[in-house]
């Protein structure tokens, strides 16, 4: 399996309400994006590589249980890691915006 489709059924297992390096319309979403990779090396040549990138969750939920649907999503997923970097309210638009970044082989 190519690590975008681990990426994206880790999303889907949660919900449809996903898109790829663009915002959504509505109350919830999450939006995710690529941003590099980690590369080990061996012999001279790269042995393995991990694609690393961030999840944005944008809600108007207070206590969104899609986060904890997310989080158990990753953990069950192969070859996954990720960290929850921040929570912020924004009153401007009255979004909690959650981001995880996350590596995946």
């Amino acid at each position: 399996m190519k690590w975008y489709d681990k990426i994206k059924a880790v999303h889907l297992a949660v919900t449809d309400a996903v898109a790829h390096r663009k915002h959504l319309k509505g109350n919830r979403y999450f939006v995710w994006q690529e941003d590099g990779a980690n590369r080990f090396c061996a012999d001279g040549r790269h042995a393995e590589r991990a694609v690393t990138g961030t999840t944005d969750l944008y809600t108007r939920l207070e206590y969104d249980p899609w986060v904890e649907a997310f989080e158990a999503a990753l953990d069950a997923a192969e070859d996954i890691v990720w960290d929850l970097e921040s929570v912020l309210y924004e009153p401007d638009t009255g979004y909690t915006h959650y981001e995880w970044s996350w590596e995946v082989l």
